[in-house]
């Protein structure tokens, strides 16, 4: 009670120095408690402003709601749940503006599309997830007979040797040429994008993306029925076995190889230019190992050096030059002229 008394006091004492500045009292409860010291309790706040304000009754207004026709009785709450259904029917009620759930055309002016990105594209890293797992895999099961090959591979030995493959190892062998083949699509890809065109009659780039994986694995298929063919006509099976596990060798080695440039190409911007430089360096020395490998076990002999370049070019340069102008053709024709 004192300390409440000294608060009044030192209002009452405020209040007239406040009147005599002034000669008005305070407006609002801002302008009470600004009179208050500045370590005045709840309470203490909450008696100066009453002993400022006196509150008085509210009376609300008795006269009818007249916001409705002239004669027509009060409208019901929109909000009731019992309402009838013709109570909540007006003009607007089949507006599709106020049905946000319908279906309707935008208005205005469409913006500017987002340019495809293989970043932004969920199906194509899933692909790219799918694939680092097959080659973690694959290189799990199979790294010991790939490290046999490889020693093998460089073998100057004159007698016709070929390791023991399981089916499992062929089979690994093939997935890896599979995955060769859908990267250099991927790399085709972007090579098409950005020197190309990047608009095509399709309407998913899916579809292209399919074309270009069937027509090199079509390229690789087709290439190893014309070495099959071409070697078991002049050479024996046993040869020709033996190449076939070189070129398998390779190829698998060009995809492990493949698979980081398509990574950071895909997700860390890397340079295209540096890219094609890359990339044709790995199909050079590719065709490098794989010009040795058929000179050590078809033409290491005598008079057989020119024989290597006619083989070589016939079996190796022409089908890549076919699969180069092959998609090149295949891309201008799907691709849309502006």
């Amino acid at each position: 009670m004192l300390q409440n008394d000294s608060i009044l006091t030192t209002i009452s004492t405020a209040r007239t120095d406040t009147i005599a500045v002034h000669s008005a009292k305070p407006q609002t409860p801002y302008e009470v408690l600004r009179l208050l010291p500045k370590d005045a309790t709840p309470a203490q706040q909450d008696s100066a402003i009453q002993e400022w304000f006196e509150p008085k009754e509210i009376h609300y207004s008795s006269r009818p709601d007249t916001l409705h026709l002239p004669g027509q009785e009060r409208p019901r709450d929109l909000k009731e749940v019992n309402l009838p259904h013709y109570y909540r029917e007006n003009f607007f009620s089949n507006n599709t503006m106020y049905h946000p759930e319908l279906s309707t055309e935008r208005i205005g002016t469409s913006g500017t599309p987002i340019p495809y990105s293989f970043q932004n594209d969920s199906f194509v890293t899933g692909i790219l997830i799918i694939c680092f797992l097959l080659i973690t895999f694959v290189l799990s099961r199979i790294s010991d007979f790939l490290l046999r090959q490889a020693k093998h591979f460089f073998s100057t030995q004159k007698s016709e040797q070929t390791l023991t493959e399981t089916g499992s190892e062929i089979k690994f062998q093939f997935l890896f040429l599979f995955i060769t083949c859908l990267l250099y699509a991927l790399l085709y890809f972007f090579y098409t994008t950005h020197f190309i065109a990047n608009t095509f009659i399709f309407s998913s780039e899916y579809i292209l993306l399919v074309i270009f994986s069937g027509a090199i694995i079509s390229y690789m298929v087709i290439r190893m029925l014309l070495y099959t063919i071409v070697n078991n006509t002049f050479f024996t099976n046993k040869k020709n076995l033996q190449l076939q596990e070189s070129l398998l060798l390779i190829t698998s080695l060009e995809g492990v190889a493949l698979f980081p440039l398509v990574l950071l190409m895909a997700y860390f911007q890397y340079p295209l230019q540096n890219a094609i430089i890359y990339t044709v360096t790995i199909l050079i020395f590719a065709k490098i190992l794989t010009f040795y490998k058929s000179y050590t076990i078809f033409f290491n002999q005598k008079g057989g050096f020119l024989q290597i370049f006619l083989y070589f070019c016939a079996l190796e340069m022409i089908p890549l030059i076919v699969l180069w102008s092959g998609l090149l053709v295949i891309t201008e024709n799907l691709k849309i002229n502006i």
